[in-house]
């Protein structure tokens, strides 16, 4: 008797079996996969008309099967919700000496090497409200941040440790929380201590066909559209004093912040521009990001077509 081809229906076990046999033998690695797969759904339901075409008389295993059943179906499906919350760390402290940072006790410690000044680092803590973030110089404690609480959604914690005053060597904190956007947002910060003033303006890049440019508030949030962008400081004359690049992509946040101190006592620092992070610029031009698409997409063109001639 001439075996039946891949897709028809046996009409008895024994039939389904040698289908299944040499649809196994004649099939590709790929076609294997969907044989097997053919065969156990083939089967089953082979095995399922042959149960039925018989009643069981059992009442005790029907009964040990509904109950097994219960205890499967009243299991609960129901989990608590996991955020994800990103701290980052900046330390725009004017100091020669740098920090370390520690989650509650100093067994947990955040960072792998010390945050030197004008440098911000990130970090995926377990936190929850009530923690305690401390910070250390030179071995010896500088100050410590209460967590009061955590929102209720993935977020971008933020957490800037600057000088409180240009007399004392005190520290002060200023946090912010981003709100889980799509555009690209900018958290403003003024942490220099002095009297020199200077105001903050984004303006288009350097090569770009426009030139618009908008002013930066201290202690301000703005969201702004992707770009190649610039942060500059001008002083009460209007002579750019700092520059920073800055690529703004869609759902990251970033920090812009004025550092610097003129002391009263102890060494003195020019104020300076941070921006923190530095996004990578071929994610907007296309670059590595649009060949990598389209090596994806000759991956799925050819596994598709191999698909198609297997079906064919």
């Amino acid at each position: 008797q001439e075996p039946s081809r891949l897709g028809s229906s046996p009409s008895s076990p024994d039939q389904h079996i040698e289908v299944c046999l040499v649809a196994d033998m004649a099939m590709s690695w790929f076609a294997l996969s969907v044989g097997a797969l053919y065969c156990l759904i083939s089967g089953a339901a082979a095995v399922v008309t042959k149960r039925q075409a018989k009643p069981s008389s059992d009442l005790s295993l029907a009964a040990n099967t509904r109950e097994r059943f219960r205890t499967v179906a009243t299991g609960s499906f129901v989990r608590s919700m996991e955020f994800k919350h990103t701290l980052r760390v900046c330390n725009a402290y004017p100091s020669e000496v740098t920090f370390d940072v520690y989650l509650g006790s100093h067994e947990n410690k955040l960072t792998e090497s010390p945050l030197a000044y004008k440098n911000c680092e990130e970090f995926a803590p377990d936190m929850k409200a009530g923690d305690k973030l401390e910070f250390t110089m030179g071995g010896v404690s500088a100050g410590s941040f209460a967590v009061s609480d955590l929102p209720n959604n993935d977020a971008v914690l933020m957490l800037v440790i600057y000088r409180h005053d240009t007399l004392s060597t005190a520290v002060a904190f200023e946090s912010h929380v981003f709100a889980n956007l799509i555009n690209a947002q900018i958290a403003v910060l003024d942490t220099y201590k002095g009297s020199t003033k200077t105001s903050f303006r984004i303006q288009d890049g350097s090569d770009a066909k426009t030139s618009r440019s908008e002013e930066l508030r201290f202690d301000s949030v703005v969201a702004v559209n992707p770009g190649l962008y610039e942060v500059v400081g001008q002083n009460e004359a209007g002579k750019t004093v700092a520059r920073q690049g800055l690529v703004a992509l869609n759902r990251e946040s970033y920090v812009v912040i004025r550092a610097g101190v003129e002391a009263q006592q102890g060494k003195s620092y020019p104020q300076e521009l941070m921006v923190f992070p530095r996004s990578n610029p071929d994610v907007l031009t296309g670059g590595k990001s649009a060949a990598f698409r389209s090596a994806h997409a000759s991956v799925f063109a050819a596994l598709a077509a191999v698909f198609l001639v297997m079906l064919a």
